[in-house]
């Protein structure tokens, strides 16, 4: 394909977005068109595009769970799939939840919108992230630090949820993933070492002591990752939950304790 050609009309702008491999050419056209103040805009917003910019970081946000969650260059962009592990958590109907390795704190904006009355916390240690977590989530409730390090020490056993979307991709399979993640977010949000299971190993060792007895640890991971990510989870009961529509994959844990209440599926 040659050089984009400044904005026209919304069928060039399709035509443009196609050639350069974008699938939902149409849905996106009308997002760039919507997020444009002016034609000079649109034009720099479609290039950008074209260049291989993800869509979510060029306008500033995401739909997730029928939100629009902020986003900008440079932070993990979040998934469809992971509104799994929103569902899950709202049918849990916990009082106290945090979410670990946060990122833009889309799961955790998604629980507080859907119950209003529960105490929701994020945590992530990247500024970047942090910034925008703090735009989807009440700013007091969200934490900067490595996974729980600056948690408020007074959630300690009394957490009914903790849930993570931790990096979960192999170090080694990073550079077969599209451009738009590998190029445009950040290593560090991608990558969970040799078999992509180091950080669902330290959170599976440290939710027991956030977690009240038959509290629950819910974590994404792949299907071929499933078993791995169980195995983390020592001391919980485990089942794994798939959203096929989404090809959504998690692992829920229930803390052995007394008065548990049997698992949600949310498939």
């Amino acid at each position: 394909m040659g050089p984009y050609c400044p904005f026209v009309g919304s069928d060039e702008i399709v035509v443009a977005l196609r050639a350069a491999g974008c699938v939902f050419a149409e849905e996106e056209t009308a997002v760039l068109i919507g997020s444009a103040g002016s034609a000079a805009e649109l034009d720099a917003l479609v290039a950008a595009r074209v260049a291989g910019s993800p869509l979510e970081q060029l306008v500033g946000w995401v739909d997730f769970a029928g939100l629009r969650i902020a986003v900008g260059p440079g932070v993990f962009v979040p998934r469809r799939r992971t509104e799994l592990l929103a569902r899950q958590v709202i049918a849990l109907r916990p009082a106290v939840v945090v979410e670990l390795c946060c990122g833009v704190a889309a799961v955790a904006a998604a629980v507080a919108a859907a119950l209003p009355e529960a105490e929701v916390h994020a945590a992530d240690h990247s500024p970047e992230a942090l910034v925008h977590a703090r735009e989807n989530l009440r700013p007091d409730r969200v934490h900067g630090g490595d996974l729980d390090a600056e948690l408020p020490p007074d959630l300690r056993g009394r957490v009914d949820v903790v849930v993570a979307n931790a990096p979960y991709v192999p170090t080694a399979a990073i550079g077969t993933m599209p451009p738009e993640a590998r190029d445009h977010e950040p290593h560090e949000a991608l990558d969970g070492g040799a078999d992509g299971l180091d950080h669902h190993r330290r959170i599976g060792a440290l939710a027991p002591r956030w977690l009240r007895p038959g509290g629950h640890l819910l974590i994404e991971t792949s299907r071929g990752q499933a078993a791995g990510t169980a195995a983390a989870m020592v001391g919980f009961t485990t089942e794994v939950l798939r959203d096929e529509e989404r090809d959504g994959t998690a692992v829920l844990g229930t803390l052995s304790g007394a008065g548990s209440p049997p698992p949600r599926s949310s498939t």
